[in-house]
C-alpha cells in the first residue's frame, strides 16, 4: 500500500527565486511528519503547494500524489472539493486568521456547509458547537455568537483547530500552530493536538521552526534549509544524534537550562558558498 500523500521532486519558483528545491515527501495514514527549518527554508510554502494555495505567480513542478492522484494536475474545481474534506489546514497567526466581523461560530459551521451535500443552519450550528467541545473551549454554546476579539489567543488557535477537524480530514497541516502562544498555552495546544490526532487516528504535517516543539508531537521529521531536504529521520534518533550538521547547529541554538550564558548563542549554520549568488550564506 502507497503513502497517503507522496510528494516527489518538488520546485516551487518564484520569477527567478526558487523557494522549494526538488523535495521529495512521504507520508502514511495515521502517521505525523515533522517539518523543520528556519524562516524562508520553503516550509510554507510547501504546505499551500499541497492544497493549490500559491497563486499564478509560482511555477510548481514535480508531483504531489494524494492516494496516487496528483494533485498539480487536477482543475480547481476538484481542489476545492478536497480542501477542508479530505486535507485540511491550521494557518499560522491565530490573531489574524479568523475574519474578524464574522462570528466565530458561523465561521466553524461555513466549514461544514461547504462540503455537506445537503444541509440545514440547525445542523451546521450543531456540528459547529460540536467541533468547538472537541476542541475544549469553553461554553461553546454559549460562545457561539461571540466574535475573535472577544478571545485568547489559545481560544482563536482552538477555534482554527475546529474550522480544520470539522469534516474529519484524513490529513491535518498544521503550519507553525503555536509560534504566537505563550510557552504555557503553547504546551495545552501542543497536548490538544496529539489527544485530537490519536482520537481521529488523523495523518498530521507539522510545520515549525523548533526542533524541540516537533519532537513532542512528530514521530519521524525532515529538517529543511534553503529548499531543500537535508536529513530525515525517526524524531528520537534525529533530536539525539543528527547525522547532517545543518541539523545539528540547529539544535546547538536552542538555548537550554545548560547554555552558558556568559558566552553567545550558537549561529544556525555555518557559512558557504552558494553558487549565483556571490556571498556566503549559512549551511
Amino acid at each position: 500500500m502507497g503513502a497517503l500523500l507522496d510528494i516527489r521532486d518538488l520546485e516551487i519558483r518564484f520569477g527567478s527565486v526558487e523557494a522549494v528545491r526538488g523535495i521529495s515527501l512521504q507520508i502514511d495514514e495515521g502517521e505525523v511528519l515533522g517539518l523543520v527549518g528556519e524562516s524562508g527554508s520553503g516550509k510554507s510554502a510547501t504546505a499551500l503547494a499541497i492544497l493549490g494555495l500559491l497563486g499564478p505567480a509560482a511555477q510548481v513542478t514535480g508531483q504531489i500524489l494524494w492516494q496516487g492522484t496528483d494533485l498539480l494536475r487536477q482543475p480547481a474545481s476538484a481542489l476545492r472539493r478536497l480542501r477542508g474534506r479530505e486535507i485540511a489546514m491550521i494557518f499560522q497567526e491565530p490573531m489574524t486568521a479568523l475574519n474578524p466581523v464574522m462570528s466565530i461560530g458561523r465561521q466553524v459551521a461555513e466549514g461544514f456547509a461547504a462540503h455537506a451535500a445537503s444541509w440545514t443552519g440547525r445542523e451546521a450550528k450543531r456540528k459547529a458547537i460540536a467541533a468547538l467541545e472537541a476542541v475544549d473551549l469553553p461554553d461553546a454554546a454559549r460562545r457561539y455568537g461571540d466574535y475573535p476579539h472577544q478571545f485568547s489567543g489559545g481560544q482563536r488557535q482552538r477555534i482554527l483547530i475546529a474550522m480544520a477537524l470539522i469534516n474529519r480530514p484524513r490529513l491535518l497541516i498544521a503550519d507553525e500552530p503555536t509560534t504566537a502562544l505563550d510557552v504555557t498555552v503553547q504546551a495545552q495546544v501542543l497536548e490538544l493536538l496529539r489527544g485530537l490526532q490519536q482520537q481521529y487516528g488523523l495523518a498530521m504535517l507539522f510545520i515549525s521552526h523548533d526542533l524541540a516543539v516537533v519532537g513532542q508531537v512528530a514521530g519521524r521529521v525532515a529538517v529543511m534549509r534553503a529548499g531543500q531536504v537535508v536529513e530525515t529521520g525517526p524524531s528520537a534518533r534525529l533530536l539525539t544524534a543528527p547525522e547532517h550538521a545543518y541539523t545539528r547547529s540547529l539544535l546547538a541554538a536552542v538555548p537550554t537550562l545548560r547554555t552558558d550564558r556568559s558566552r553567545p548563542l550558537a549561529m544556525v549554520g555555518v557559512p558557504v558558498y552558494v553558487a549565483g549568488l556571490g556571498s556566503p550564506r549559512a549551511e
